[in-house]
C-alpha cells in the first residue's frame, strides 16, 4: 500500500511504513485525511532530504502521496484485536455495547461489517457526523442515550488518553485504557489493560 501510492503520484519512492506511521499524531483526523496523511509524508521526506519546499527536482508532492493512500486502503481488511472475541462475549452477558468512532461512517462500518460484529452492538456512534467528536462529551452522552443506561453503570474501553479516557471522563464515564508503551502521564484512567484478553477478567470481577 506504502509502495503503490509512490507508484500511482509517480513520485520516487523514500522512507516506509513505519516511519510513516511514526509522523502521524493519534488520532487520524478524519475531517482531513489528506492533509493528514500528507502532513505525516512531508515530514518522512524531510528526513529523507526532500521536500515539498523544495524547487530543485528532490521536491515532492505529500498531498498526491496521501490521495493515492488513502484510495488504496481497503477499509474491510481488518481483523479484531487479541482478545476482542472474548471480551465481546462476557460484555453481552452484562448488558448492551456500542461503539464510539470518530471516522465517517461509510468506512467504519465497513470496517465493522467485515468484522462481523455490527449485528452485536446496540448503536454506533459515528461522531464524525456530530457537530462535536471526541474528546467532547456529545459522542458519548449520545451512545448512552442510545443504549437506555446511566453514565455510572458504563464502562469505555479505549486507547487514546486524549480522546478516549478524556473524552469520556469528560461525559462521567468509567474508563478501561488499552495502554501503550509510554504510560497514562497525567491522565488517570479508572482501569489499565494490557490487551483486550485483559477485559474479560475485569468485567468477570477477577482484577
Amino acid at each position: 500500500m506504502y509502495e503503490r501510492a509512490f507508484e500511482r503520484a509517480g513520485e520516487p519512492p523514500f522512507g516506509g511504513p513505519e516511519q510513516l506511521w511514526a509522523a502521524l499524531p493519534d488520532p487520524p483526523d478524519h475531517d482531513d485525511p489528506i492533509g493528514y496523511f500528507g502532513a505525516g509524508f512531508a515530514r518522512v521526506a524531510a528526513q529523507h532530504g526532500s521536500s515539498a519546499a523544495d524547487p530543485g527536482p528532490s521536491a515532492v508532492d505529500p498531498l498526491a502521496l496521501a490521495r493515492e493512500l488513502l484510495a488504496s486502503i481497503d477499509d474491510s481488511d481488518v481483523t479484531l484485536c487479541p482478545g476482542a472475541t472474548k471480551a465481546l462475549a462476557v460484555a453481552e452477558t452484562l448488558g448492551p455495547i456500542g461503539v464510539v468512532t470518530n471516522g465517517p461512517a461509510d468506512r467504519q462500518q465497513t470496517k465493522l461489517d467485515a468484522l462481523g460484529i455490527a449485528d452485536r452492538l446496540e448503536t454506533v456512534v459515528f461522531a464524525a457526523e456530530l457537530p462535536r467528536s471526541k474528546p467532547h462529551a456529545l459522542p458519548f452522552d449520545r451512545a448512552v442515550d442510545d443504549l437506555g443506561v446511566s453514565p455510572a453503570r458504563t464502562l469505555y474501553v479505549g486507547n487514546s488518553l486524549a480522546y478516549d479516557v478524556a473524552g469520556a471522563q469528560n461525559a462521567g464515564l468509567a474508563v478501561a485504557w488499552l495502554q501503550d508503551d509510554e504510560g497514562p502521564g497525567a491522565y488517570a484512567p479508572e482501569y489499565v489493560l494490557d490487551s483486550l484478553g485483559d477485559l474479560a477478567a475485569l468485567l468477570n470481577g477477577d482484577r
